[in-house]
């Protein structure tokens, strides 16, 4: 993680245009907060033992994705030329997301009420999806160049990342301890490094793609969209 951020901050270093620039801004964070997560999680900070589970909680992997997953979307809503209402509301289902999945980790009470948690936590990813795949990728289309082709790679590679998450954390120790903690952390740093990492180098390395890209942020709130 340390290693993509010190990349990308090397790939914007001499980025002029300021519009460019808040795609490097944004991705440059996303593996820098992950840096930094890991970090905690390796030194026993960001890990507490919960009375009644059989495996420590690794609440620092929360913290990361509350504030990195937030930083993707908007990557590609960024992309997408998306207005400020769509972003909102797939930054707002994407912190429901990680909050109900955080309550399903720290849950006591039983196997079947983590499996809740679970549960309503993929609701509201399955919500956020069909933002995705719906709002944000017809607005994608509309851009002109390579720019939709872009966003479809990135949503695609977000899409297949993204539904492996929950499925670790089903069979791993939050979940059915189907799996031990060694596998389920190795599992889940390898979704982290190509979910971060892997999608900023495919997108800041598509420097041209991203000039063509037209903003429409404040369309939904002006009087002709309504």
């Amino acid at each position: 993680m340390t290693l993509g951020t010190l990349a990308f901050l090397a790939m914007g270093w001499n980025e002029t245009d300021e519009r460019k620039k808040t795609y490097y801004i944004v991705t440059t964070f996303i593996p820098a907060i992950a840096a930094v997560s890991y970090f905690s999680m390796a030194t026993g900070f960001g890990v507490i033992d919960i009375p009644n589970h059989d495996y420590p909680v690794y609440w620092a992997r929360y913290a990361d994705w509350l504030f990195t997953t937030p930083l993707l979307l908007l990557d590609l809503a960024l992309l997408a030329g998306a207005s400020r209402n769509t972003i909102g509301t797939l930054v707002g289902l994407d912190i429901a997301m990680i909050v109900t999945g955080l309550g399903g980790a720290l849950a006591t009470e039983g196997a079947a009420l983590r499996i809740a948690w679970w549960g309503i936590s993929c609701g509201f990813f399955l919500v956020l999806l069909y933002f995705l795949v719906g709002r944000l990728t017809a607005r994608a289309q509309e851009q002109p160049g390579e720019v939709g082709s872009l966003f479809g790679t990135l949503r695609n590679l977000t899409m297949v990342l993204w539904f492996a998450y929950p499925v670790v954390w089903l069979v791993g120790t939050e979940g059915l301890a189907i799996v031990g903690i060694v596998p389920e952390t190795a599992i889940f740093m390898v979704l982290d490094l190509s979910a971060k990492v892997g999608f900023g180098f495919l997108l800041l390395r598509s420097h041209a793609v991203l000039d063509s890209v037209e903003t429409d942020t404040g369309a939904a709130e002006s009087p002709e969209a309504a």
